[in-house]
């Protein structure tokens, strides 16, 4: 099928080439992308997959905070490594997973 349509839209630069990275890998140009899933829109009647909110605990999803309560958290998280009160991340998420049953 004949390409004779042009499509100009702005979007974050670093999402843009996050996804660039990947095609490339793929050796799929951003264009034929592009046309693969405005196909798949009109071929499905709709977005071709899930748009759903992420799973992000209430307490840790910063789109619900005030500005003051993000940088509380920060202070809080400052304080604690200059203090020394750290430990190893998989140790860290396994505890909150288990106190937030995510």
């Amino acid at each position: 099928m004949e390409k004779t349509a042009t499509l100009n839209l702005r979007v974050n630069p670093n999402v843009k080439q996050r996804a660039e990275d990947v095609l490339t890998r793929l050796g799929i140009p951003m264009s034929t992308a592009i046309d693969m899933y405005l196909t798949q829109i009109s071929l499905t009647g709709g977005i071709p997959f899930a748009i759903t909110l992420p799973n992000t605990p209430t307490v840790l999803n910063a789109d619900l905070m005030t500005s003051e309560e993000i940088h509380t958290k920060l202070q809080e998280g400052y304080d604690d490594a200059q203090a020394g009160r750290v430990q190893e991340a998989a140790s860290a998420f396994a505890k909150f997973k288990e106190n937030h049953r995510i």
